[in-house]
């Protein structure tokens, strides 16, 4: 967590500390966004000032690590980085709670990783991925109906998790863009993936229907958020209301075949555990040790998923397949 910053310049005294104390009564909602403290942006201003210009900035740039320079930081970011902790301890000496900065809770930095814990557990995530898809593509032959499919569904994950260890590793204007638009293609294709299953592999046309009106879903919802404006509240109703159909339409079918297939409990497990735990969010704490926080938890409480979800489709891939031998009627 060392910078290569020299000293912080901006000094502790009993009025900068009052300022923070007055504010903290004024308005104790402002001061939840400790950006906005005159301290930190102070502070700021000062290290800018004093190391990020002329031989300062020359300096600077000579000893920064070499994964520090090639993930992005600057000198202006270790500047952030640096005072927000100036301003934490100002916070922790008068017995406030912990604020917020840029809308997002105090991490402690570890190498290049911005937020550490929910960076590893976007890569297990996708380590998970991996494995399951590798055992997929080893357990069920390619004749199986919905292989394709699957694969392709597999490979729309795989991408959405990396960009969710780049976006915890540096936040950036373009990796915050990736990680939300990748987010959306996973739901929106779980939505095509349960189309196929449910009524594609008998109507072939209603399934490329659907999935043309979902690549237009998909191309008006990033273009809006690129060119219109990037709204997170639209962002994030908009992917509940993803969710929600992807989730009812999943029940919807498990429930009517509940009794022809004995594993259709896995389905259900998954989709509710998927939307259950995302409540996880709602918790929204300081990050335990600076590292953990309630992003991170969700995180990582959905990497056994992966394999439960996985176990669902191996099993109903090799279903289609014998049944499909058989000449045997899909449901």
């Amino acid at each position: 967590m060392a910078s290569p910053l020299s000293p912080r310049r901006t000094s502790v005294t009993p009025a900068s500390v009052l300022v923070v104390v007055l504010l903290i009564s004024a308005n104790a909602a402002e001061a939840s966004q400790g950006d906005k403290e005159p301290i930190y942006r102070d502070c700021l201003k000062t290290c800018v000032q004093s190391n990020c210009t002329g031989a300062r900035l020359r300096w600077y740039q000579t000893v920064q690590p070499h994964y520090m320079a090639l993930t992005g930081w600057t000198c202006r970011d270790d500047c952030r980085y640096e005072c927000m902790w100036t301003t934490v301890g100002l916070y922790q000496a008068e017995g406030y709670q912990i604020p917020q900065f840029h809308g997002k809770w105090p991490f402690a930095r570890f190498l290049c990783f911005e937020e550490p814990a929910s960076a590893l557990a976007s890569l297990l995530n996708g380590l998970a991925c991996l494995l399951m898809m590798l055992r997929y593509r080893s357990t069920v032959p390619r004749q199986s109906p919905m292989f394709h499919t699957i694969n392709a569904f597999s490979l729309v994950s795989l991408n959405a998790w990396f960009w969710s260890t780049v976006f915890h590793t540096r936040e950036t204007f373009l990796t915050e863009k990736m990680d939300y638009f990748c987010a959306t293609a996973v739901i929106l294709y779980s939505i095509y993936l349960c189309c196929v299953r449910t009524l594609g592999l008998k109507h072939p046309v209603v399934s490329s229907i659907v999935g043309v009106v979902l690549i237009l879903v998909f191309t008006s919802h990033v273009s809006y958020l690129t060119f219109v404006s990037f709204d997170y509240s639209y962002n994030m109703t908009a992917n509940i209301s993803f969710g929600m159909v992807n989730l009812l339409w999943w029940l919807f079918w498990c429930w009517s075949n509940r009794r022809t297939l004995p594993y259709w409990w896995k389905c259900v497990l998954v989709v509710l555990l998927l939307h259950g735990l995302v409540l996880l969010e709602l918790l929204d704490f300081p990050p335990l040790l600076w590292i953990l926080d309630a992003h991170a938890l969700w995180h990582l409480s959905t990497i056994p998923v992966h394999v439960l979800f996985y176990s669902f489709l191996i099993e109903d891939s090799l279903y289609l397949l014998n049944t499909e031998k058989m000449g045997v009627k899909v449901d």
